[in-house]
């Protein structure tokens, strides 16, 4: 209620600001008794499940070097075979019946060659083999789905939605009956086990389905309507004070670490732990950085603005 002059006619306004909004949120009420334990359960789930991410990060950060070595292996016994190889052949052409000349031009012709696939066999090489490989079939994907009706596009979605347990429940009893028949069915059917492998993993060959086909499966009017519904959600008196009563519990709760920290004199203790004094000690140089970096170089192939760059540049250069 507000009057501009004394004599003036007083009227109700209704302000409804963000800073309004925010306080009305942030004022105490009988809500709060459910809204509240909601709120630490959830900021409890929260901060458990980024603790396990974190442990399994830094577990990947010692995983990811022995994966290269384990790919780089075989690579080095490749191209150590090959020296062999090589050898063996500029051995037995000193038998045949050459001219000295033709002998060396051969030799020169087959060290070439090797030295040429030599430096194809490394781990960089195979890298960018795959990575390759990898954005030639997303390309593909995003170019067929980008001219997908509405209604086809969120049906392909569904399908990749619904082919990730079908995979694992499939690929699970593969290997559970073929467990199970060990010793009576015949010796060969243990071989299928690397077919229930393949088709557990074949889940990560429609992971470009669902940025590719999302573009157009937003269009369709069910699609739509789901995603207004989620904003009118979004904007629900208890749900924005549920977002103001974590934010705040969240903030106590830093502020609570940080005390105990100084009251019991661990604060030593967490800035080590923070500052991965461990890895450092290990001759490991910020090993996250470097895993973040390498999985950088990979999750802009997941983004539609990146092939069709692509597809422009390649336009441009054959104009």
């Amino acid at each position: 209620m507000s009057c501009l002059h004394p004599g003036d006619r007083c009227t109700v306004t209704k302000d409804h600001s963000p800073a309004w909004k925010k306080a009305s949120c942030s004022r105490g009420a009988l809500d709060d008794a459910i809204i509240i334990p909601v709120v630490f359960f959830t900021l409890a789930v929260n901060k458990t499940l980024g603790f396990i991410l974190s442990i399994l990060m830094r577990l990947l950060d010692y995983a990811f070097p022995l994966i290269v070595q384990i790919i780089w292996l075989p690579l080095f016994a490749a191209r150590v075979l090959g020296n062999v190889i090589i050898g063996v052949i500029n051995g037995a052409l000193r038998f045949l019946p050459l001219s000295e000349t033709k002998r060396r031009e051969w030799s020169r012709s087959i060290r070439r060659n090797w030295s040429w696939l030599r430096r194809k066999i490394t781990y960089r090489a195979f890298e960018l083999a795959v990575r390759n490989g990898f954005e030639s079939g997303m390309a593909w994907v995003f170019r067929r789905c980008r001219h997908l009706t509405p209604n086809t596009a969120l049906l392909v979605i569904v399908g990749a939605v619904l082919w990730l347990p079908i995979s694992f429940g499939a690929a699970t009893a593969m290997h559970m009956i073929l467990f199970a028949k060990l010793t009576s069915w015949p010796a060969w059917t243990q071989l299928l086990h690397p077919l229930a492998t393949v088709i557990a993993k074949s889940k990560l060959l429609v992971l470009p389905v669902y940025p590719a086909a999302w573009p157009q499966a937003k269009k369709n009017s069910s699609v739509q309507l789901m995603l207004k519904s989620y904003q009118s959600f979004k904007l629900l008196y208890f749900i924005r004070k549920v977002g103001v009563r974590y934010r705040q519990a969240e903030t106590a709760s830093i502020a609570a670490v940080e005390r105990l920290e100084r009251t019991a004199g661990l604060a030593s203790v967490i800035r080590w732990l923070r500052e991965a004094q461990v890895a450092k000690h290990l001759g490991v140089d910020k090993p996250t950085q470097k895993l973040r970096s390498f999985f950088s170089r990979w999750s802009i192939q997941f983004s539609a603005e990146y092939y069709e760059a692509k597809e422009r540049q390649a336009k441009a250069r054959a104009d």
